[in-house]
């Protein structure tokens, strides 16, 4: 189970649905998502993968690829601002990473990859390593 996932209990519940108004949501909405949604999509050549990961900085988000490993993370800062003269009453902050790694089948070739981030979706473009050509050896 996701150590972020948030566990309610029965009156939680029962509040929550008779005076939805009694839980006040951050500003920013969610503090931080439990995973990063991914699809990735294979073809002869190469990985295509799509990351959502909104409301991050593009300089915030890494991307390693080890081999068959691909690990993306994310560390989301989100703070309101105060305008000079203004009286803060509610301030709500929130600081913190999420990551998520898995394996691929192929070992992937670093020099090749390409990642793009855009509208809060990280496209990566992770081609296939290839095995060098077949090498017949001479029989001393």
């Amino acid at each position: 189970m996701n150590s972020l996932t948030a566990r309610r209990g029965f009156l939680d519940e029962f509040f929550h649905d008779v005076a939805p108004a009694f839980y006040v949501k951050p500003l920013h909405g969610d503090a931080l998502p439990a995973q990063i949604r991914v699809d990735v999509k294979e073809t002869p050549e190469a990985y295509t993968l799509h990351a959502e990961v909104p409301g991050v900085a593009k300089d915030d988000i890494q991307v390693n690829v080890d081999g068959k490993v691909v690990t993306l993370r994310a560390e989301i800062k989100q703070q309101d601002s105060q305008t000079e003269g203004a009286k803060l009453l509610r301030s709500e902050r929130y600081y913190g990473a999420v990551s998520r790694s898995f394996q691929l089948p192929v070992d992937i070739d670093n020099n090749a990859s390409r990642a793009r981030y855009e509208n809060g979706v990280l496209h990566l473009t992770l081609p296939k390593k290839t095995a060098g050509a077949a090498q017949r050896l001479t029989i001393e």
